[in-house]
């Protein structure tokens, strides 16, 4: 009746028949009384909710779902920017898809497939995002190999739907950047951070930055772009790192910008005032509920270390991506870093995804980029 998108397993009295993972169900209250229809799974999440008001999906159902996406790209002027050509087209709850993601990258489309349901209809995602783009689409690619259910993974996987292209150069706020979605880390870029990224090009004149779990350097090519005076990337991948100073080559060649294989802890050991930017955005320390408390940990130990080494008048991006961490608890994580630090904090933004990254409002969970900007006297 709150029309949150997601049924618990513990919620439910009574099952007739004996559906199938992936299996459309409808769900009926105490009464009888129809309530929704959606995909089942053996799981906690037992049903995740396609509709509230229909009994059965057909064609239209996924074109005006595909339809309403793209409008609101189009809407934030995504889908015909000459600044900017990737882009979130779906994101799961957020569009009434769950267990769907579908991302753009200058021409090229990359799904993952979350849910046995999806990957069902996956001749329906296809079909609806070639009437979508038509001819301005050369690559559809699912990389759903490591995020379908594991019973579901030899059915379906890594493979491509539309051509054969595994890489491309896109454009995100007038600058490049080179985006692998076979060999790269979720669909190939992170995308949630393009505003975030924007906004640390505004501080990044004339400061020394520091960008930690670096991945593709984009961080660090927004920097260089604000008129950093230098940066260090720092990733404990060396292939990431390759990745990373590809990307700042492509828009900087020769610029004041190094990168570093090493682990982040070790590597701002002894740097004690050598930076005053530093970027902290690592990936998922809690997963699952029942690792959050390490997980919050993690975050104070890695935010305290920053804070003790950035400069004064420093200033500090730091996130976190973890989806079982709410803001007050990534916030009241950082808050306990300055205290042990002993440093003088002031919150200058509080951050989030972007607007191609909606949140049902009635799926709170959807709010899963949590982010602050720090002044550190």
């Amino acid at each position: 009746m709150r029309r949150h998108p997601w049924l618990f397993s513990g919620a439910i009295k009574k099952i007739h028949g004996n559906p199938s993972d992936g299996d459309l169900v409808n769900v009926y209250n105490n009464k009888d009384e129809f309530l929704a229809i959606g995909h089942y799974q053996n799981g906690t999440i037992a049903v995740r909710i396609l509709d509230f008001n229909r009994d059965h999906l057909d064609e239209d159902f996924w074109k005006f779902r595909f339809a309403d996406a793209y409008r609101l790209r189009k809407t934030l002027g995504l889908t015909d920017s000459s600044d900017t050509n990737v882009y979130r087209l779906i994101h799961a709850e957020g569009d009434n898809l769950p267990g769907l993601i579908a991302d753009y990258y200058n021409g090229h489309v990359v799904i993952q497939l979350h849910s046995s349901g999806m990957n069902r209809n996956i001749k329906e995602i296809f079909s609806n995002l070639q009437q979508l783009y038509k001819d301005k689409i050369v690559t559809v690619y699912n990389k759903s190999e490591t995020t379908l259910p594991f019973n579901e993974r030899d059915q379906g996987g890594n493979a491509f739907l539309l051509g054969n292209s595994t890489d491309t150069i896109v454009t995100e706020n007038a600058l490049k950047f080179h985006v692998n979605w076979s060999e790269g880390q979720k669909t190939g870029f992170f995308i949630d951070q393009r505003e975030n990224r924007k906004l640390l090009k505004e501080y990044a004149y004339e400061r020394d930055v520091l960008n930690l779990f670096c991945y593709s350097g984009a961080f660090s090519v927004y920097a260089l772009s604000g008129g950093a005076r230098k940066v260090h990337s720092v990733d404990s991948s060396a292939k990431i790192i390759e990745l990373a100073v590809k990307n700042s080559n492509l828009n900087f060649p020769g610029a004041r910008h190094e990168a570093f294989t090493e682990d982040a802890f070790k590597f701002m050991d002894g740097k004690i005032g050598l930076y005053d930017m530093i970027v902290l955005d690592p990936p998922a320390f809690a997963k699952h509920q029942n690792v959050l408390h390490n997980a919050l940990q993690g975050y104070k130990r890695l935010n305290q270390r920053a804070l003790e080494i950035i400069r004064k008048g420093g200033i500090i991006f730091t996130f976190s991506c973890s989806q079982v961490v709410t803001k007050e608890n990534f916030r009241k994580s950082v808050f306990a870093a300055a205290a042990n630090a002993r440093r003088s904090v002031k919150i200058l933004h509080q951050l989030g995804q972007p607007s191609d990254h909606p949140v049902n409002i009635y799926h709170p969970e959807g709010e899963y980029l949590k982010g602050l900007v720090l002044y550190v006297d």
